[in-house]
């Protein structure tokens, strides 16, 4: 019968007997028994992350919502010239030295900020058909001011409020130049939506001429919203808009006021507009029919400062 060792040709293999048996001292067990979390990829050996560690070296990180990475030998130097607060400059392993390079290291060096040698193939990871140049450069997040404290700075100033509010502009580059025109008359900040609004980037930064590290920026979660409580808190709110009911000439700018700038193209929003106490246009002595919104709103500026200089 089945399982009867005793039948002829039956073959007992060794363990099988029912019974107490000799174990394994509680090792399988113990085999069987977690090891703990797995250590950084840093703390490893012979993994690539603790071979650059050892070597005092730095991946760069991928640009995210947190970090911007800037790529290529001239914008990274505009930017360093600019005084963006950069935390980490990368230089590619075998990178040819030129003026820009040596230049940018100075800068960096000067600023205290990290200089790391990357191999290059790094860098290539990062950037669009390894347009780097074996430079780059690492920019942390902007930190914008609330709208309300934009607001009680520019009261607690002395001088009557003069901000500049942004509707429907995308571009970071007149973005920056409207925050140095904002510095260069005399204004107390720039006030920009959160969504659906340029930002200020390093390439924001680096138009703005390092204008941004002395003007605060502000970002407003509704921006219609934000514009009627600094007009309940006294500011005249003026639209500039090439299609506006009035022209700059009849504008009063000695007093508290917010110019809200709209795009070349769409002009301000509708909501926006209807809060505005007016809206202003620049009268144009040729052809052209509008100005681009950074040039126009240095116009603006320009009268305004006139007008409180006299």
């Amino acid at each position: 019968m089945a399982g009867n060792s005793r039948r002829r040709g039956a073959v007992r293999k060794p363990g099988t007997k029912k019974g107490p048996k000799v174990g394994s001292g509680g090792v399988r067990r113990r085999g069987l028994e977690g090891r703990g979390p797995t250590p950084p990829a840093h703390m490893r050996p012979n993994h690539p992350a603790a071979k650059r560690a050892a070597k005092g070296q730095r991946r760069p990180a991928r640009k995210t919502d947190e970090t911007e990475i800037v790529l290529g030998r001239n914008p990274v130097l505009e930017c360093l010239r600019a005084g963006v607060p950069a935390t980490a400059l990368y230089v590619a392993l075998g990178a040819d030295a030129d003026e820009r390079l040596t230049e940018s290291v100075r800068i960096a060096a000067d600023s205290g900020i990290s200089i790391l040698e990357v191999p290059r193939h790094d860098l290539d990871r990062i950037a669009a058909n390894g347009l780097h140049q074996g430079l780059a450069l690492q920019v942390p997040p902007y930190a914008y001011a609330h709208p309300d404290d934009l607001l009680a700075a520019a009261t607690a100033s002395g001088s009557p409020a003069l901000i500049v509010a942004l509707d429907n502009i995308s571009d970071p580059r007149n973005l920056g130049a409207i925050v140095r025109s904002v510095a260069a008359f005399g204004g107390h900040g720039v006030l920009i939506p959160q969504r659906r609004s340029a930002s200020v980037t390093a390439v924001a930064w680096r138009t703005s001429a390092g204008a941004a590290a002395r003007l605060p920026v502000a970002r407003a979660t509704n921006l219609t919203r934000t514009l009627k409580s600094w007009a309940d808190a006294g500011l005249q709110v003026v639209g500039l808009d090439a299609g506006g009911d009035t022209t700059l000439d009849e504008l009063d700018g000695t007093g508290p006021i917010v110019v809200v700038v709209g795009s070349e193209g769409k002009g301000l929003s509708r909501l926006v507009r209807e809060n505005c106490d007016m809206v202003v246009s620049i009268p144009m002595a040729g052809p052209t029919e509008s100005l681009n919104a950074s040039v126009a709103a240095g116009v603006v500026l320009a009268e305004i400062a006139r007008q409180r200089r006299g």
